[in-house]
């Protein structure tokens, strides 16, 4: 079996290869008679030669006969012996080129004239096929490299990575503009020299720091994790700025603020300024109407009443902004209930029967919660004669409290937990925004939706059954 090596062109691709390792087949033809030699000089030839020889010089033969024939058998065990070594010999140095190019990491070299007629030709088939199988995944883990390098250049937070001495082995944009320097200057530095040290030792993962960068000071959140890369231990870490979310938020906050105050302000103010200077027309008329009196007390009334749920506007504002934190406590759940259930005397509510079990929670808040909840489904039910029902059910971690009712249902429900907006016309729109702070602090949820199976609406509390960690108690 004769082999040689070849190198695939450089730009080939992946889809390519296979052809460029079954190329060669067409020259598997020469190799198929050399093979049928090589075999039967190993299983027959050299032992007939060897046979001969012992009968040609034990039989009475003239001395140059022997001496003849032992020549050419001699050089025809010659022959053999050349050919079967050029049949091992060479295959062998070709594999262990091959093999010598996959440890230095050149995957594009392919044996040639490989066939399946013997060991050595499926051995030289299979490091083709390996070649193949590495190129192609060694193309796969660069490209994935540089997507990786290109996204990291590209995020807008910093990311450094550090040896296992804590030096600077990797860093993005983001992280050369935190830091003032280059990767050419900053690369190889410990994290002490580069000020990084504290959020290396960092007992947490997680945390969000003060600290002074070139780029300025400000609020960072430092996220630290490990990773290892050729066996040996890194850490990466990733420092995010909070500061211009945080302003953001809260010029955001602000501008809805002003927004929501400046529009009941202005509700308010605006016909209190009206009647206010229809009064004061009034009152410079010589001689007064005969009806000033109750134009006035019309007016000061008006005036007393805008005044009046201005107040209670802010006041609304101000309850839900000094939200105190839950005080908990074990609250027996089936008790809450009926009690809240029991002050609502508009409308008989049914109550339908739940486990028993207790809970963390801080019962008064949770009672203002479902009064709050079965307040609003009554009002609706009243408007459609519609009745209420209240009930709980236990899922393996979580409580959920439900309230359905009978009335006519929501035709938006996006804006339901939006402060200050409300359907009803005496509403503050502050009871379901409150409700839902009340939730989201005991670690659970609040949904307000139509019902499914009939007219009106069903709110759904949800209520863990331990307490969240890290809570008052």
């Amino acid at each position: 079996m004769s082999a040689l090596a070849e190198t695939p062109p450089k730009d080939a691709s992946p889809a390519a290869a296979p052809h460029v390792a079954a190329a060669p087949a067409a020259a598997a033809e020469t190799p198929a008679h050399e093979d049928s030699i090589m075999r039967w000089a190993l299983l027959g030839g050299l032992p007939s030669t060897i046979v001969a020889l012992v009968l040609l010089w034990v039989n009475d033969y003239t001395a140059k006969v022997q001496w003849s024939l032992t020549a050419v058998c001699l050089f025809f065990w010659l022959w053999c012996a050349i050919t079967i070594r050029g049949r091992i010999l060479l295959p062998l140095q070709t594999l262990s080129g091959l093999l010598g190019a996959l440890r230095e990491g050149d995957f594009s070299i392919r044996g040639r004239r490989a066939t399946r007629s013997d060991a050595l030709g499926d051995v030289l088939f299979e490091i083709n096929d390996l070649g193949e199988i590495l190129r192609t995944q060694r193309l796969g883990a660069e490209e994935a490299t540089l997507l990786l390098r290109t996204v990291m250049t590209e995020l807008n937070v910093a990311i450094f990575a550090f040896d296992n001495d804590e030096r600077l082995v990797l860093l993005n944009r983001a992280g050369e503009r935190l830091i003032g320097q280059t990767a050419g200057s900053s690369l190889g530095r410990s994290a002490s020299q580069l000020k990084l040290d504290e959020c290396l030792r960092s007992p947490e993962f997680v945390r969000t720091l003060e600290m002074t960068f070139p780029v300025g000071v400000g609020r960072w959140e430092i996220r630290r994790s490990s990773f290892r890369n050729r066996g040996v231990a890194h850490q990466l870490l990733v420092i995010s700025d909070l500061s211009r979310a945080l302003r953001e938020e809260e010029r955001q906050a602000w501008q809805r603020l002003v927004r929501v105050l400046g529009h009941e302000v202005n509700n308010s103010l605006a016909p209190i300024k009206s009647i206010g200077e229809s009064l004061e027309e009034l009152l410079n008329c010589e001689p007064y109407p005969t009806d000033w009196r109750e134009d006035m007390q019309s007016g000061l009334s008006v005036i007393t009443a805008r005044a009046a749920a201005l107040g209670r506007f802010l006041s609304a504002y101000a309850r839900l902004t000094r939200l105190p934190p839950p005080t908990y406590a074990e609250l027996d759940v089936a008790a809450l209930i009926r009690r809240v259930v029991g002050t609502e005397t508009r409308l008989g509510v049914k109550l339908l029967p739940g486990p028993e079990l207790t809970i963390a929670a801080d019962d008064d808040q949770l009672e203002q919660l479902l009064i709050n909840l079965i307040r609003n489904a009554v009002d609706a039910a009243l408007e459609t004669g519609g009745g209420v029902s209240v009930g709980w059910v236990v899922a393996p971690t979580r409580l959920e409290i439900w309230i359905e009712d009978e009335g006519s249902g929501l035709p938006n429900t996006s804006n339901l937990f939006v402060p200050f907006f409300t359907t009803k016309k005496e509403g503050s729109g502050i009871g379901l925004a409150l409700s839902r702070e009340i939730a989201e602090g005991h670690g659970g949820t609040l949904t307000l939706e139509n019902r499914t199976t009939g007219r009106g609406c069903i709110a759904r509390l949800q209520l863990p059954l331990s307490k969240p960690p890290d809570s008052a108690v």
